[in-house]
């Protein structure tokens, strides 16, 4: 289990605990990005499950190799980046060890004219912001119909001073990106286009406040790369058909959210979009359902887990059939009759 930095403690023990209920060992692999965190979980695993779980410390770079290349693992769980999930399983591609991906992409969220507008802002505001929009299924860019776009803008700025007040920096619930190299990624997409809202930051904090952009430029790298930060590019449509043209230049992505009080609508977009999960009129809420199997598609991941799908993606399927020793009708054996043809018709209807 190669676990990523964002969500350091859940995303490895939300599949080490279907790794172990399904009767499996498994080696944990924390980000050395957060090593405070991986300490921890290194001292409790080892002091709960010191004959089940190993857990090792170093670069992904440096240990990835070092674990997938010698040994055959029965199953590689990965949670990361598109392009490192592409290493990993060419590493295991040797062995043919199966691989458990989970990526992210590029999640949209689709706002129509027909749609309680201020209830769809304050869920996109909230995806967009929580953990400082560093959640693999967070909104990455909204896509509002352009009827309403000045009125979306305005009743998301309304909900971020509600969650962050006048200054966001000195908010208790706000949070700050998880080291220097985020932070300059991310702020370098302030300047992609006009900010209609917020734009501060601050290096030596690591912060960068909720901020809306508008008149985005089609090659801007915020429109090509996975943001991961509390950047929300707005970008308005008007026909159906350019949303999705708009998506397929980033196909798969992990989730979509489409925002729409229209059946028929919300039903043309969750049919035409290839994408892992996700919701109607809200937002986030698929990760949090145990019994829902999560995961992408594509280029966002492969394979599906959380409750039940957990215990089958660590389990192995086994067929096994049990035959009596006390008759032995024999229509399988020769000779092949005419009579075991028909009664053999017979039997199977």
């Amino acid at each position: 289990i190669i676990a990523p930095w964002n969500y350091p403690a859940q995303l490895v023990l939300n599949p080490l605990i279907g790794a172990i209920a399904a009767g499996n060992c498994a080696v944990v692999k924390p980000s050395e990005q957060t090593p405070r965190t991986a300490a921890v979980l290194e001292r409790l695993l080892n002091e709960a499950l010191p004959d089940q779980v190993l857990v090792v410390q170093g670069q992904g770079r440096e240990m990835g190799p070092a674990l997938i290349e010698p040994f055959r693992f029965d199953h590689i769980f990965f949670t990361g980046s598109p392009g490192v999930g592409r290493e990993i399983m060419a590493m295991a591609a040797p062995h043919l060890t199966p691989v458990t991906l989970e990526l992210g992409g590029k999640s949209p969220a689709i706002v129509d004219h027909k749609v309680a507008l201020d209830r769809a802002a304050q869920r996109i505001a909230w995806s967009k912001t929580f953990n400082a929009g560093q959640t693999c299924i967070a909104t990455d860019h909204a896509l509002v119909h352009e009827d309403v776009l000045e009125t979306f803008l305005a009743a998301v700025k309304k909900h971020l001073h509600r969650f962050y007040g006048d200054n966001p920096q000195q908010s208790p619930h706000y949070a700050r990106l998880v080291n220097e190299r985020r932070f300059h990624t991310v702020q370098g997409y302030l300047g992609e286009g006009t900010v209609v809202h917020g734009g501060q930051h601050d290096a030596g904090d690591r912060f960068i406040a909720p901020t809306l952009l508008i008149d985005v430029p089609d090659d801007a790298a915020c429109l090509q790369e996975e943001i991961f930060g509390p950047v929300l590019p707005v970008i308005p449509w008007r026909e159906r058909e350019e949303v999705l043209a708009f998506v397929e230049r980033n196909p798969f992505p992990l989730a979509t959210y489409v925002f729409s009080d229209d059946r028929r609508t919300r039903r043309f977009f969750t049919d035409r979009i290839a994408f892992g999960g996700g919701c109607t009129n809200h937002a986030m809420l698929q990760f949090g359902n145990a019994d829902m199997p999560f995961g992408g598609v594509g280029t966002s991941g492969m394979g599906r887990y959380h409750g039940r799908a957990s215990f089958d993606l660590f389990s192995h399927h086994k067929g096994l059939v049990h035959a009596s020793t006390l008759v032995e009708p024999g229509l399988q054996f020769p000779p092949y009759t005419r009579f075991k043809e028909r009664l053999l018709r017979w039997v199977l209807g």
